[in-house]
């Protein structure tokens, strides 16, 4: 499912947006919102294209792409005519299917079943954690922690409760650097 002209697209707009933001050009908070929400939604579709509630997506998909490329092609605009038909340029051929970029098919990182309004975060250590270790500091700051692996855990919760919560999370990266010294 790599081959969908709304992947390629995103990846256009965010070379894009990162492109300009080199050249000192001030991006619009809202665009940048866009590429992430775009993203979001990809990633959500991506799971199982053939749910019919995720097919729907692709509508909300779209919206964001086109919400960020607006002001995005104004502003290369701003920058000459030469620069922005070349970004025009792959857009058409995203849009005709051909393939800008390569692109890598990794397992989607959206969890599935988070929690409805719950903020989240994701951490990977070296090496496996006790379990016992980590429920403590759940309990504590009053967030919910899953183990994705023996190595990756998942924090829901309010975004200040993850924000203690992974101040005590962070002692176990110090103890995994000075165990590999």
């Amino acid at each position: 499912m790599s081959d969908l002209p709304a992947e390629q697209t995103w990846m256009i707009l965010v070379e894009l947006l990162s492109d300009l933001r080199k050249k000192g050009v001030e991006i619009p908070p809202q665009v940048t919102e866009d590429i992430r929400m775009a993203r979001t939604t990809l990633n959500f579709y991506k799971v199982d294209p053939t749910d019919p509630e995720r097919m729907v997506e692709l509508k909300r998909l779209n919206d964001f792409l086109n919400s960020a490329q607006d002001p995005l092609l104004t502003l290369a605009d701003d920058q000459g005519e030469y620069y922005l038909e070349q970004w025009l340029e792959k857009l058409r051929k995203a849009s005709r299917g051909e393939q800008i970029y390569q692109i890598i098919d990794k397992k989607s990182r959206f969890v599935v079943g988070a929690p409805s309004g719950f903020s989240m975060a994701r951490i990977t250590f070296k090496k496996p954690l006790s379990e016992d270790r980590v429920q403590e500091i759940a309990e504590y700051h009053n967030v919910i922690i899953e183990f994705e692996e023996d190595h990756i855990v998942l924090i829901f919760g309010n975004k200040e409760n993850i924000k203690e919560s992974l101040k005590e999370i962070a002692s176990f990266f110090k103890e995994q650097v000075d165990l590999d010294l």
